[in-house]
């Protein structure tokens, strides 16, 4: 190409005023010499006293290759999101990484990750602004014949932010998770199933799930009912596994943020859904009211269900809290149990009302334990009263709707395998909500971090490397 030179002033496109050059200025050497093409006018008056770009240099491709200012491809970078939310730590992310032929330090999985995290947040938000303003688009366009929206809550440990390297002023802090699903079922004539489930009826099994729902609730179970479990009678699991449905899809929202932000989060993912135009709807789970808060102002159309393994758990510690003997309380729970499933819970709360005359009810500024018959017995009433009209059973398995949370309970437990743990402490208080968003595009059975990647712009300027 060959090699160009003038001496007349020109407008610089960068809007530099013109520059001339002094005819005694001598020539600089070939060496130094741009090429141009000859008969088009170099942009600047002086080309080899040229000023930087303000921005620094740029590649023109570097948009079209999705490459931001980090310095990894975009599948590099996609790999290195995906371990952070996959494995449990981050040095286990870069240990993984590093196996597979990416150097990279915990730090750098951790910066790369929470900034991964903040842009899939951002996106949320605008989905629930634009929900908002009735301008969000559904992004399926076939209405699932089932809609189940089911809400639950996990705990995760937090520490005050700023203090200093170490933990101070630790507290438990609760994160919502959110299960949306469309699942696969038909109107039944009658009630399928009138009579529990066989694994209802099994005494240890039973124990072993109260205790570790109370568990995750920080409560304790009774003396008594653990003594009934410790039996050495070994107790097979009668319960098939139901085979995966490849025509179900399961997507799930995360967020520490209070109920009243949360509930718009998930109405925006179930409009994305077009879950609002399913034929039947349901939003199940547990007595506690924000959940309820949620499902009267977001899903009001959707049939309420009530969880009714949290059922089981109160009607169990109210029965061996007032029953005599063991074989006295295990016949009041199957009774209990028979009559919630059968959808004759009036008859239940009658019958614990009754007892918690005869019991007692602790006063007010007393101070009662956990396990005080008194106290088992008034939480079973209060919860079966404040929940009566959300657990017509008969009539939701007639419908083919789901009457547990067991899909979000087991969701919890894979959110909490990654931000939960004794070593684990979030800054509050959003320290953990961008790896929330992160698990929850991995958890997440519609390709969203794929799509994520696959949309995600490029930055024409690459970071400048430290002098």
């Amino acid at each position: 190409m060959p090699f160009c030179w003038s001496n007349e002033p020109r407008p610089c496109p960068l809007r530099f005023p013109a520059l001339t050059v002094d005819a005694s200025v001598r020539s600089p050497p070939k060496s130094v010499r741009s090429p141009c093409i000859a008969d088009k006018p170099y942009p600047c008056g002086n080309r080899w006293r040229t000023v930087p770009l303000v921005g620094g240099t740029f590649s023109p491709l570097r948009t079209d290759l999705r490459l931001d200012n980090h310095g990894y491809s975009p599948q590099a970078l996609q790999h290195i999101t995906a371990a952070a939310a996959h494995l449990g730590s981050f040095a286990d992310a870069a240990q993984a990484l590093q196996l597979a032929g990416i150097a990279i330090s915990s730090r750098h999985v951790e910066r790369i990750a929470r900034e991964m995290g903040q842009e899939l947040i951002r996106q949320r938000d605008d989905k629930v602004v634009q929900r908002r303003r009735r301008q969000l688009l559904a992004r399926v366009a076939t209405a699932p014949a089932v809609a189940v929206v089911e809400i639950d809550g996990g705990r995760q440990r937090t520490r005050e932010a700023g203090c200093g390297p170490g933990v101070h002023q630790p507290e438990n802090k609760e994160n919502k998770i959110a299960c949306l699903l469309n699942v696969r079922s038909e109107v039944q004539p009658s009630d399928p199933q009138p009579q529990p489930p066989e694994a209802f009826l099994l005494p240890r099994r039973v124990q072993r799930l109260v205790q570790r729902m109370k568990g995750q609730a920080g409560e304790t179970v009774p003396e008594a009912a653990v003594a009934q479990a410790e039996s050495p009678e070994q107790v097979k699991d009668s319960a098939a596994k139901s085979r995966a449905d490849p025509q179900r899809v399961r997507t799930c929202v995360a967020s520490t943020q209070e109920s009243q932000a949360f509930g718009p989060m998930v109405a925006a993912e179930a409009q994305e859904r077009n879950f609002y135009q399913a034929q039947r709807r349901a939003f199940v789970a547990d007595g506690a009211a924000y959940n309820w808060t949620i499902q009267q102002g977001y899903f009001p159309d959707f049939e309420p269900i009530v969880d009714f393994m949290h059922v089981l758990c109160y009607i169990y510690l109210a029965s061996w809290a007032s029953g005599a003997t063991e074989a006295e309380r295990w016949s009041r729970y199957v009774a209990w149990l028979t009559s919630c499933w059968q959808g004759r819970v009036e008859e239940v709360i009658a019958t614990l009302a009754a007892e918690q005359e005869r019991l007692g009810v602790p006063g007010t500024d007393e101070e009662v334990a956990r396990s005080d018959p008194r106290k088992l017995v008034a939480e079973a009433v209060s919860y079966l009263r404040n929940n009566a009209g959300r657990m017509d059973y008969p009539r939701y398995r007639q419908l083919g709707l789901p009457v547990t949370s067991s899909l979000v309970e087991s969701l919890v437990g894979e959110f909490n395998a990654r931000v939960k743990d004794r070593r684990k402490f979030w800054n509050r208080p959003g320290g953990a909500e961008p790896i929330l968003q992160l698990r929850a595009a991995v958890l997440s059975e519609d390709e969203r971090l794929e799509r994520f990647f696959a949309t995600r712009t490029g930055n024409r300027y690459r970071r400048r490397k430290a002098a």
